[in-house]
């Protein structure tokens, strides 16, 4: 007879075997799932990892160098030169001893004459005259020779005149080679003191001698006053000075790296006249201009290249038609940023542009987008640039996959393939250029606001708005053509 103390045991060890065979039978089905459930989930997260896109790339056609043809624009420039300006700077040529002829065997004169004040230049107010008046105090002192040499002998009489004294002279004036040509008469002389001649070392007043005995020196005086305004009014390093500060390239707009470019060809000029207390004169500048979009471009302005030629009338306004070249590596990076941060989806799946290339293909614009997300790669669209003129915009028209990368977005992401996200980045690559207008035309006002190149001189006038013309593509940039029309003048007040 079993006592329960053996029973209890026998029932522990029945009891011990049965959970053995159990985990025995349990471990190889944990085994089993476990792998199940692994291989389940490596499975979904397989399938949630991003796809790979292998596209062709459209190759773009062989660079060449730009070539467009520029439309020619004429900015027509007033110019006012103040009598003040054209004294101030005479006055600077004409310092103390103004003439000197120490050779009196030539013409049997000596002559030495000084400035003794500052020249005076004013209109003369003469009716349809275009002529100043200049009043030059002075003082001279002339030694004149009378007699003959016969046989080797001086028979030679010199007297010494002293004069002081206000000379007024009148110049007609006219514009000739960028140079005020000035035809000078002395019309009177007015003494300080009465004229003196040395006899024995004493100045005795000789009036009645030396007044019909001005034209010793008048011609000398004349043709002193000519040269002295010519030098004064060579305006033409002023104005090529002024033009090569204007024809360095300057910026328009920061955030799209755009430089206006104006390269002058040719200058035009009618004859100038007396306005006033001014010179007016009419010019006008030939030129190209451009917009160049990227680095500050290199200045084309080549002083030895403008020629002046005179013409009676030039036009009330300026014409200006620029040219605005964007290489494609820089519309690239303009248009880049108007996809930071945007992302494309289709239900849980989501791409993001990371970076935009544009080039020229066969007539239309390639534009690259390199996504990241629930798709890595590259894909490529086509199409036509446009102009809406009353958005004043910028549109791809005909705008789709290149065949290539159509053809495999069906087979690997059709969702992107779908027309819905296609017309989402359409919207992103369609952009206004009205900022771009208005900055430009902000920018260019003020050039034209009392704009003062250099010291001296002064730029005003005023623009209309800035219309777009049309959009062309090279092998290697996008050009656009846009006319402004406008008025401007150069106002010389304070020149040095």
């Amino acid at each position: 007879m079993k006592t329960k103390s053996t029973l209890t045991n026998s029932f522990s060890n029945k009891k011990s075997k049965l959970f053995l065979n159990l985990r025995l039978q349990i471990e190889p089905m944990k085994k089993t799932a476990f792998s199940l459930i692994s291989l389940s989930l490596l499975t979904i997260m397989s399938c949630s990892t991003s796809q790979k896109l292998a596209t062709l790339k459209p190759e773009p056609d062989d660079a060449s160098p730009i070539v467009y043809n520029n439309v020619p624009s004429f900015i027509n420039m007033p110019i006012n030169i103040k009598l003040n300006d054209i004294e101030n700077k005479t006055n600077s040529f004409l310092n103390g001893l103004i003439y000197e002829d120490n050779d009196i065997e030539d013409d049997d004169i000596e002559m030495k004459i000084w400035k003794l004040a500052p020249i005076s230049i004013k209109n003369s107010n003469e009716v349809n005259a275009d002529k100043i008046t200049t009043v030059l105090p002075l003082k001279a002192t002339i030694k004149y020779r009378i007699g003959t040499q016969t046989m080797g002998v001086n028979l030679y009489n010199t007297k010494e005149f002293h004069l002081n004294g206000v000379v007024t002279l009148n110049s007609k004036v006219n514009l000739n080679n960028w140079k005020l040509k000035t035809q000078t008469e002395l019309k009177s002389l007015d003494w300080n003191e009465s004229p003196t001649m040395s006899i024995f070392g004493k100045n005795m007043p000789v009036t009645y001698l030396i007044n019909p005995s001005i034209k010793l020196f008048k011609a000398k005086i004349e043709k002193k006053i000519d040269t002295a305004i010519e030098k004064a009014t060579d305006f033409k390093p002023n104005v090529l000075a002024a033009l090569e500060k204007i024809c360095t390239p300057f910026q328009m707009n920061e955030a799209y790296e755009s430089w206006l470019r104006i390269v002058p060809t040719e200058i035009y000029s009618t004859a100038s006249h007396l306005k006033n207390d001014s010179f007016v004169l009419q010019m006008g500048v030939k030129c190209n201009m451009e917009t160049i979009i990227g680095q500050v471009p290199e200045t084309q302005f080549d002083a030895e290249k403008i020629v002046l030629k005179a013409v009676s009338k030039i036009p009330n306004q300026i014409t200006a038609n620029i040219v605005a070249v964007s290489s494609y590596q820089d519309a690239s990076r303009i248009i880049k940023k108007n996809f930071a941060g945007e992302s494309f989806s289709s239900g849980s799946r989501k791409v993001t542009v990371q970076d935009v290339s544009i080039w020229h293909k066969s007539g239309k614009m390639v534009i690259a987008l390199d996504l990241i997300g629930s798709l890595n790669g590259t894909i490529y669209l086509a199409g036509f640039p446009k102009y809406n003129s009353e958005k004043k915009e910028i549109y791809f028209d005909e705008l789709d996959y290149v065949l290539d990368t159509k053809n495999k977005l069906l087979r690997t992401a059709n969702w992107l393939a779908q027309g819905i996200i296609l017309k989402k980045i359409q919207q992103n690559c369609r952009y206004s250029i009205q900022p771009n207008l208005d900055e430009g035309k902000k920018t260019m006002l003020n050039y034209l606001n009392n704009y003062s190149p250099m010291k001296g001189v002064f730029v005003n006038g005023k623009m209309e708005d800035i219309q777009f013309q049309k959009i062309e593509l090279s092998q290697n940039a996008i050009i656009a053509f846009v006319k402004v029309n406008g008025e401007i003048n150069i106002a010389v007040d304070g020149l040095e």
